[in-house]
């Protein structure tokens, strides 16, 4: 018997409480993440915004990828998907001129379709996805077991 585990969450910055930390990051981190993966996710959230009347999403290679990949180092390291620090990666990202900040974080998913196909069968995530969002950062990898771990930052500028 094979057990397959697949689980998604899903993080938005309202209410959230800002911390007073200044949290560097290095843009090298965005180059980690697995683009391929990347780009037919975003390709495939774009198709449904537009399909449902809203712009697409601008995929951001710098700062929102480098604090993606950091937090999937993070869950991998941990062995856990969270949004854990998601205030001091919003905070970030609002530091740099974003106005709001969405997360959603997946894991054990092997394709673009499904991850993004469990994310629309997801109230909380859907409502990311179709949010009034411009940007998206990436940080997508796979553990050394093998298995994907995905974090998708969204923002509106």
């Amino acid at each position: 018997m094979v057990f397959m585990c697949l689980v998604t969450s899903c993080q938005k910055d309202e209410g959230v409480a800002s911390e007073e930390v200044n949290y560097s990051i290095d843009l090298n981190l965005a180059q980690e993440t697995d683009w391929r993966m990347a780009d037919e996710i975003l390709v495939r959230i774009n198709e449904h915004r537009t399909s449902i009347g809203l712009s697409e999403i601008i995929k951001d290679q710098q700062y929102a990828s480098a604090y993606a990949v950091d937090h999937t180092q993070y869950m991998i390291d941990i062995e856990r998907i969270n949004h854990d620090n998601f205030s001091v990666r919003s905070k970030a990202l609002k530091d740099r001129g974003a106005k709001v900040v969405g997360e959603n974080v997946a894991f054990g998913y092997t394709t673009a379709e499904a991850v993004v196909t469990a994310w629309l069968n997801s109230e909380g995530h859907r409502e990311i996805i179709e949010g009034n969002y411009t940007h998206s950062g990436f940080g997508i990898m796979k553990s050394s077991k093998g298995k994907y771990y995905f974090t998708q930052l969204f923002y509106r500028k």
